[in-house]
């Protein structure tokens, strides 16, 4: 059987993230194991080469040929990353706002069954508002696209639908001045 290529990174069993990292993963039958993230292809390239030895692998399938021995492997492995205080206090910070967050869905939930009516009001609230929102928007897009036209005509040598002192030229112009997202237009489209 030929030997498997190796990928991007010039490596047997390491690949290139998008941030620049590199992943070391090793087949074991048909288990896929994942040995870590690393900051160069090196380093991972040395992790693999100490989970082959320790799988008892060919010298033939390892990344490098300098090493004779499973203590040797071990030893040029890169040592494993350190957990600090920073990354304790990181963790905890995030367990207590997963808790905080589960414990509020379990509120809101109570809440709910004792109180169907005030859910109902809501989301009936929330629709009439959604609405009102998306009419409100065609009718500034449909003012905006008069006075355009109307500028357009004016710009040509025709006659305005609109005097020199119409107050509603102004009210056209300030209405719509304000830019639509495109988050709006792809709601008016559904």
């Amino acid at each position: 059987m030929p030997p498997r290529r190796r990928g991007s990174s010039g490596y047997r069993g390491v690949r290139e993230r998008p941030g620049g990292t590199y992943y070391a993963e090793i087949r074991s039958g048909d288990v896929r194991l994942g040995l870590g993230t690393f900051g160069t292809a090196h380093e991972a390239a040395r992790a693999y080469d100490a989970a082959a030895w320790r799988l008892e692998r060919p010298p033939a399938q390892m990344n490098f040929r300098d090493v004779f021995t499973r203590e040797q492997a071990q030893s040029v492995d890169p040592p494993p990353r350190l957990i600090t205080d920073q990354d304790r206090a990181e963790h905890r910070r995030q367990q207590r706002r997963l808790l905080i967050a589960e414990e509020d869905e379990r509120a809101m939930a109570a809440w709910r069954r004792r109180h169907p009516k005030d859910v109902v009001a809501e989301r009936a609230f929330w629709v009439e508002r959604m609405a009102k929102r998306r009419t409100e928007r065609l009718d500034r897009r449909r003012l905006k696209a008069l006075a355009i036209s109307q500028c357009d005509i004016v710009e040509a040598g025709g006659v305005s639908i609109f005097g020199d002192n119409d107050p509603r030229w102004e009210d056209i112009w300030i209405d719509t001045s304000d830019n639509t997202s495109p988050d709006e237009d792809e709601d008016d489209l559904e």
